[in-house]
């Protein structure tokens, strides 16, 4: 039987995590591993300094009170019965567009899959005019895409990072990352005792890129699937300073 691993960043109790749940039983065995609460933005943090509890909820359910990448050691080493055929990070409430992909503790647990050679996936879902989220539509995203990387596979090393807009939907659309660049909002307080602390908010990002992004594809109504690498090298930039690094060792 296929065996599925469901883990996110909100929380065991999301929406999200519960939608994709219903869904992808039709196609295997689920065992949800996810935070018992929300660690949104928590990128690829990982526990060393305490130990971790795992609270069983109820069969192939349970709540870790660690991060993403937590779940996903702790299911693959002590909690599944054998190494699951997919991981699905989501749904995630609210996009993972450009560089959202660096802070995001969903798409970070779908990439901890890859780098155990697990074809892994993260999801996410954009809200509408109203505010309102489709789980419903991202888990029928979800399990369309389940059903045709189990059929299919995946390049070696790849994670694939998917966004969907809110209904109607044109289709899907093969995308690369674009640029969101944030200017953060630092609001500064006093505490009762007379200390200043500040809360960092998400600001306005500036959105760039051209047609072929996740972000432009995703404003045009098009599901945005972008596959990434675990290899961060700039390869480009490898030859360049290879060329110039004579420069360096004269200069010692």
């Amino acid at each position: 039987m296929t065996l599925i691993l469901i883990t996110n960043d909100d929380g065991f109790l999301s929406k999200g995590i519960k939608a994709l749940e219903e869904k992808i039983k039709e196609i295997g065995d689920v065992f949800i591993v996810a935070p018992d609460r929300e660690r949104s933005a928590i990128s690829y943090a990982l526990t060393l300094h305490r130990p971790i509890k795992a609270e069983r909820i109820k069969e192939n359910l349970y709540a870790i009170d660690g991060t993403p990448i937590d779940c996903i050691n702790l299911a693959l080493g002590k909690l599944l019965p054998k190494k699951p055929d997919l991981i699905i990070s989501g749904i995630n409430k609210g996009p993972n567009l450009g560089e959202d992909t660096t802070y995001s503790g969903t798409v970070s647990g779908a990439v901890q899959g890859t780098l155990f050679d697990i074809p892994s996936f993260a999801i996410s879902v954009l809200p509408d005019e109203k505010g309102n989220y489709h789980y419903q539509l991202g888990a029928q995203i979800a399990l369309r895409l389940a059903k045709w990387i189990l059929d299919n596979k995946l390049p070696e090393e790849t994670t694939l990072n998917v966004n969907v807009p809110p209904p109607p939907i044109k289709g899907f659309k093969l995308t690369k990352l674009g640029k969101r660049k944030y200017q953060p909002d630092i609001i500064e307080k006093i505490n009762p005792r007379g200390e200043k602390y500040y809360w960092i908010g998400d600001g306005k990002p500036l959105c760039l890129g051209d047609e072929n992004t996740d972000i432009r594809a995703v404003e045009c109504g098009f599901i945005s699937i972008t596959p990434l690498k675990l290899d961060l090298t700039d390869y480009k930039a490898l030859e360049y300073l290879k060329s110039k690094f004579n420069l360096l060792v004269d200069e010692i």
